[in-house]
């Protein structure tokens, strides 16, 4: 009987090793891309002002390929797409699958076609080419007015509710920073209890105007930067916290660059930030923070959590709107008034965010992520919770690879 050799890998072992080797090269190749379209572009190009990759930590682990053009990126993906075929039906699949068709679409838009909004959203992010109906809002505007009637804000519209309840709980410019530090250090203590022990990292505030964003992980500086054009409750603030620093951005990162240095993950997880189908899922670990570490502590959270669902889904239809079907910035202005319930700097944020050429179709991510999120989330049992922080921090996915958790 012919036997195996002791130093033979089994198959197991095999297709493990082959799926290292196709990480390593998926994340080499998307860098590689990031450098080209920089280099090329000279500051002219596609790419906005974020990147690709916005946030890299992985240079040490995996360097970025040498690319000359674009031929030699679709070679690499052409490659990289029949070995994916040939992996068994499963998450890795299809975030596999759907990672090489949103590199595709990148690569396409970088060598200079003009690509709809739609084929932007649903090749580069993954996503439906879809508003969220009005209908959907509406319902979820009634959730949001049984619970301002619970916390007793009660009178005229619920616009004017949203925003009587917003303006008694501004904090006041001196109080943000102590705010963000005690519930930084609350977040921190949480998350290192139920996803993962963020060591000494922590950020400071930094305040900045006349930006974009209502808030950004800048996680070389060890910086939150904050808008402070707009106003926070204190519910506000938490919830950026947790999408910003722990367990969100920041805490992704520090996953993601010890499981790929110690091989426990492969090392595509270090493109965790990287603006294709990955960044849905980015978001969503971010917009379902305060519930990752279990943190809804009273009424007023809850109606924040219930705020973020509508601006995200408004957000998202109203960019849809824009950039989809034309609407005016007058029309679009007023559907986030009447739909968002959002402030004036939010809302102009948004429609300056929704124009980028490369950018702008990621609005949508931060709607659909905190969805795909917060589905799978609902129903994972307290055994399967492990599992899930571990498939969800150390592992890459796309909406349709999380959805497959648990299946």
């Amino acid at each position: 009987m012919q036997t195996q050799d002791s130093n033979t890998p089994r198959p197991a072992d095999s297709a493990e090793q082959n799926d290292a080797q196709i990480g390593r090269r998926l994340t080499a190749l998307t860098m590689g891309m990031d450098h080209l379209e920089r280099q090329l572009s000279r500051g002219h190009g596609v790419l906005d002002s974020e990147g690709l990759v916005p946030i890299y930590l992985g240079e040490d682990v995996v360097p970025a390929s040498v690319l000359q053009d674009w031929d030699a990126v679709h070679h690499e993906l052409n490659d990289l797409e029949q070995q994916a075929a040939l992996y068994p039906e499963g998450p890795r699949r299809l975030f596999l699958h759907d990672m090489l068709r949103s590199l595709r679409t990148a690569t396409r838009l970088f060598e200079g076609e003009v690509l709809s909004f739609r084929e932007k959203l649903e090749g580069l992010v993954g996503v439906p080419a879809r508003p969220v109906s009005d209908e959907e809002l509406y319902g979820m505007h009634a959730e949001l007015a049984a619970l301002l009637d619970q916390a007793g804000v009660r009178g005229g519209t619920l616009a004017e509710r949203v925003h009587r309840w917003e303006e008694e709980g501004t904090l006041d410019a001196g109080q943000l920073e102590p705010v963000f530090k005690e519930l930084m250090a609350e977040a921190q203590s949480r998350t290192d209890r139920l996803i993962y022990p963020t060591g000494d990292y922590t950020m400071q505030l930094n305040a900045l105007r006349g930006v974009p964003f209502t808030a950004r992980c800048n996680f070389s500086q060890g910086q939150m930067d904050l808008n402070v054009d707009l106003s926070f409750t204190r519910a506000a603030i938490k919830h950026l916290v947790c999408h910003e620093v722990f367990p969100g951005h920041s805490t992704q990162l520090l996953y993601t660059l010890d499981k790929a240095k110690t091989g426990e993950s492969t090392a595509d997880v270090l493109l965790c930030t990287a603006n294709a189908v990955t960044g849905c899922v980015q978001e969503g670990i971010g917009d379902q923070g305060v519930h990752l570490i279990d943190w809804i502590e009273d009424l007023g959270d809850a109606i924040h959590v219930q705020l973020r669902r509508i601006r995200s889904a408004s957000a998202t239809s109203a960019a849809w709107y824009q950039m989809g079907e034309g609407w005016s910035e007058e029309r679009v202005t007023q559907f986030l008034e009447t739909f968002s319930f959002g402030q004036k700097p939010w809302i102009e944020g948004r429609i300056r965010f929704a124009s980028y050429s490369f950018r702008g179709p990621f609005i949508a991510s931060y709607w659909f992520g905190n969805e795909a999120v917060r589905e799978v989330r609902e129903r994972v049992s307290a055994e399967q919770r492990p599992e899930f922080i571990r498939f969800l921090y150390g592992e890459m996915h796309s909406p349709r690879s999380l959805g497959q958790f648990g299946r």
